[in-house]
């Protein structure tokens, strides 16, 4: 079954809009943020500045992996299954980091 044939029986269309404009925003923000830490990076060029780079482009894949999901593109199931592994990479990286400076 191609991806324009799965119905999004989990999605009402009254909230897809609003899913969708939430979705797009957070990408915004983190794309943004992604952004000032891979300029952040080229100055520095620290591991410290890497692995937050790295934690910041998970989290932008997240929204990608969400705006996809809201499409049809990707199954709820392999969603959740994405998303939570990159709150998992994101949390372990930043408790990582953390742990080192101390």
């Amino acid at each position: 079954m191609t991806p324009e044939h799965v119905p999004l029986t989990w999605l009402s269309p009254q909230l897809a809009p609003v899913l969708l404009g939430l979705i797009l925003i957070a990408g915004a923000g983190t794309g943004l943020l992604f952004f000032a830490a891979v300029v952040a990076y080229r100055r520095r060029g620290t591991r410290r500045y890497l692995l937050i780079t790295g934690a910041l482009g998970a989290l932008f894949v997240r929204s990608v992996v969400g705006t996809a999901t809201v499409f049809g593109v990707i199954p709820m199931v392999v969603h959740h299954l994405a998303s939570h592994g990159l709150d998992l990479l994101v949390a372990a990286t930043l408790l990582f980091v953390i742990a080192r400076e101390s």
